[in-house]
Parts: structure tokens; C-alpha cells; sequence
């Protein structure tokens, strides 16, 4: 079920794999995703097993609907009968709250200072890199008090697989130059990850990395290797005293 997971104090965080869920066919197992095309019951049924194994109410598991911006939401509560806002971060302050970010290639964030009791999730793909929303993110959690944050980094596409067209990686790199990159095929390239990485430590935030690429690793989803398929998740929960 976890590609990764750890705990520091009242913090615990993981990354999904692919393993223990009841999705089947190109969703198999433990996709988390509900807007790819996959069996709602599997995937509410797989969802449950994630917030079970992190001790939560299912209903504190919150997900986002994501759309590649750069808005951070602050919650402190469950979303109700609305659902999840359009957003591709979230920060709280608030114990029992799991907060999760959906990937399949993208970067998985996951931040936290235990001391002062606020923890957030980003869900950073190029677009969100270039528009800096883990930065964006970061400052939403010193609003609510944080002020030793540290982040979790899971995995995502390496920079040898995400070939793109050159515009689009001189794009990115005026952002932040540690995110040009180049293909195993000598083609230009982008490192989202090492740009993420790299805004992370401009705003005084201690990095975690979790090796492992998506494309390149069975245990997790790709869209650029598969197409249709699945979502892994990082999860990031304050947990109740």
C-alpha cells in the first residue's frame, strides 16, 4: 500500500503504491484517482483502506479536485456534501485531517512542522513548478504559525523521461534553472522534481527526497507510460493528541 511512509512526532506521511486496493484492468489495484475513468466503488473502497491504514475517519482523508494552478486552500474541516474545490494545495492546522495530493508523474509534496502543528499537501506539475505553488504553499503555513517547516519530496517522472519540446523546457528553466534536463535520448527535458527541490530550499524549507521515478517503477502509476491508468497519492496527517 505505501511506496514510502514516516513519522516525525505528531507528523506521519506516506506515498501510495499500486498495491492493495480492488481496482482492476489499467486502474489495478490501489488507484486513488476518481476522475480517470475507474469504478467508483473501488476506488471509495480504496480510499478507505488508505485513511483505515493512516488511523482516520474516511471523511478526513480530503482529497482535491486539481487543475494544475497554483491555489492553496487552508481547511479545517472535512469538505461536506459540496466535495472537494478546485485547488492543487492544502494546508491545515487541524488534528485528524489527512490531506492528499493525486499524482501519476507529477510531484507529490508533502510539508510539515510538527512543532507548531500545521501540515500541507501539494500536488506540483510543471504548470504548478512554474507558477511556484509549493512556495505559495509554504507561506499559506506560516499564516497558520508554521515556522520549522520541512518537506517530503516523493517520487514522480525523472528528467531523463519527461521529454518535452525545447520551448517548453527554456520555459521552465527561467523559473528555476535546476529543472532543465535532458532525455535519455539526449532530447531536451524537464527535472520537475529538481525545480521543486530547488524553490523548496529558496524559501529556508529542510528537503527529504524519496527516490524512485513513476515512469520507470511498476510499484507506481504513469500517465506517460501508460496512458490510462491510475493515481498514487502522498499523504501528509497532524494526528489527534
Amino acid at each position: 500500500m505505501f511506496f514510502a511512509r514516516g513519522r516525525s512526532g505528531p507528523v506521519q506521511w506516506g506515498f501510495t503504491d499500486r498495491e492493495g486496493g480492488l481496482s482492476t484492468g489499467d486502474f489495478g489495484a490501489l488507484n486513488l484517482g476518481g476522475h480517470v475513468g475507474d469504478d467508483p466503488v473501488a476506488v471509495e473502497e480504496n480510499r478507505s483502506r488508505v485513511a483505515q491504514a493512516l488511523g482516520v475517519q474516511r471523511d478526513h482523508l480530503l482529497f482535491l479536485q486539481q487543475c494544475h494552478g497554483n491555489d492553496v486552500l487552508v481547511v479545517d474541516a472535512p469538505w461536506g456534501d459540496a466535495g472537494p474545490p478546485p485547488a492543487d494545495g492544502v494546508v491545515t492546522s487541524t488534528p485528524g485531517l489527512a490531506l492528499a495530493a493525486l499524482v501519476a508523474d507529477c510531484t507529490p509534496v508533502l510539508l510539515a512542522d510538527p512543532a507548531a502543528g500545521v501540515v500541507g499537501a501539494v500536488h506540483a506539475g510543471r504548470p504548478g513548478m512554474t507558477t511556484r505553488i509549493v512556495e505559495v504553499a509554504v507561506d499559506r503555513m506560516r499564516d497558520l504559525g508554521a515556522r520549522k517547516i520541512s518537506a517530503v519530496v516523493g517520487p514522480s517522472i525523472c528528467g531523463r523521461c519527461y521529454e518535452v519540446p525545447a520551448p517548453m523546457r527554456d520555459e521552465a528553466s527561467v523559473v528555476a534553472p535546476e529543472a532543465a534536463a535532458v532525455s535519455w535520448t539526449g532530447t531536451p527535458a524537464i527535472d520537475v522534481a529538481s525545480g521543486v527541490v530547488a524553490q523548496l530550499h529558496t524559501k529556508g524549507v529542510a528537503v527529504q527526497w524519496v527516490p524512485g521515478c513513476a515512469r520507470e517503477s511498476a510499484s507506481l502509476y504513469s500517465y506517460r507510460r501508460d496512458g490510462r491508468t491510475g493515481r498514487y497519492a502522498g499523504v501528509v496527517v497532524l494526528e489527534e493528541s
